[in-house]
């Protein structure tokens, strides 16, 4: 069986793809003849993840339409639809030569040259839409592919035959967290409540101030482990050094990037999550069963955070700060009343787990299997 996976290139769709590609090789009887490739944008965390799976990755270029108005957008627009036509010239080359025996897109536009080559080499299409609201590259290739997962329940802009719900996959591995292991690695020190802040792969500027802002406050109630982003790491420590004292830097955890080993036991020993609504981290979330509070990107594509929060949140598993009210004394206040109240922090961990769907992955993955097979 020989795979092409393909999207954004971002880790909320990185991850899906190592989910699935683990299920497929966990569930195949015979791995022999089993290849995996990733064609999409060049990134360098995207290659380092990928290859440790021993899925090859192909980069093409890609480009991405901003439907905003300006002389510049206007530019960079031409620029990028010669990107995609290069892109799909690219595409159309890698995909002749390995001929797969499908294509497994998560969207965005970096699937989107993949997807369109695909289709005219009459190789089968599987998309996966991880959000709330179909993005504009899935609007598009859904109309022809073969299947289309989709995460949320009323996923909007879906328009295609086979529609599946099935939540988004997520590794199995995340859930295998140890307190034990995280008191060591993370160096907690207290038994005050662990909160876990998370801004996505390569961090959030906005969390990070919140967090920064709120220090002083928050490391007398809560001992934090915070994600605070490749790019924004240096910035955020030094910033978090001269807010709190030496005594007091025991309560509060660093890091640029948490690894697979280092975020499952984070998730484990957390009491609390506060993260973006990217719907990867949102379905790792309910799938541990832990309360949180979202913080959505107040400019992603068609407000996909914001419609991801608000559709978690309408089933009472996270409340959603919005940038309008985000400010430390409202986090704070939140987070104490949340957590002062036992009540309230079962039901949000009850309403969680209903809502997960640890086995997506798992399902994805038969359905390629058999998908495959009968081809």
């Amino acid at each position: 069986m020989k795979v092409v996976f393909t999207g954004g290139g971002t880790g909320g769709h990185i991850y899906p793809i190592i989910a699935v590609s683990r299920e497929i090789k966990r569930l195949s009887s015979d791995q022999s003849e089993m290849k995996f490739f990733y064609i999409g944008p060049r990134d360098e965390l995207t290659a380092n993840l990928l290859s440790q799976e021993g899925i090859k990755v192909k980069a093409i270029l890609a480009g991405k339409i901003r439907r905003y108005f300006g002389i510049v957008a206007v530019f960079q627009n031409i620029i990028d639809i010669f990107r995609t036509i290069i892109g799909i010239i690219q595409a159309f080359n890698h995909l002749f030569f390995l001929a797969p025996d499908l294509v497994f897109s998560k969207g965005g536009f970096g699937a989107f040259p993949v997807v369109i080559s695909a289709r005219i080499l009459r190789i089968p299409v599987i998309l996966h839409e991880s959000d709330a609201v179909s993005g504009l590259a899935n609007r598009i290739t859904a109309k022809f592919a073969a299947a289309v997962f989709v995460s949320f329940p009323e996923t909007e802009n879906v328009n295609a035959s086979r529609v599946i719900l099935v939540g988004n996959p997520i590794r199995k591995e995340i859930l295998e967290g140890s307190e034990e292991s995280a008191r060591k690695l993370f160096g907690i020190t207290s038994n005050k409540p662990v909160i876990l802040i998370l801004g996505g792969s390569q961090g959030a500027r906005q969390i990070n101030d919140l967090i920064i802002d709120s220090l002083p406050q928050l490391i007398e109630y809560f001992e934090i482990i915070h994600q605070a982003g490749i790019r924004n790491f240096e910035q955020t420590k030094a910033e978090a050094e001269v807010m709190i004292s030496k005594e007091s830097n025991k309560y509060y955890h660093i890091y640029p990037f948490l690894r697979e080993v280092e975020l499952k036991h984070a998730y484990k020993i957390s009491d609390f999550i506060v993260s973006r609504a990217g719907s990867g981290s949102i379905f790792e979330i309910a799938a541990l069963g832990k309360p949180s509070i979202l913080i959505p990107l107040p400019f992603s594509a068609q407000d996909h955070q914001i419609k991801n929060a608000y559709a978690y949140a309408k089933t009472k598993a996270a409340v959603v700060i919005e940038k309008g009210n985000l400010t430390p004394n409202f986090f704070i206040a939140t987070l104490r009343n949340i957590l002062a109240e036992p009540k309230i922090r079962k039901k949000m961990e009850t309403a969680a787990r209903n809502f997960s769907n640890p086995r997506a992955a798992e399902v994805i993955a038969n359905y390629i299997i058999e998908y495959s097979k009968h081809r």
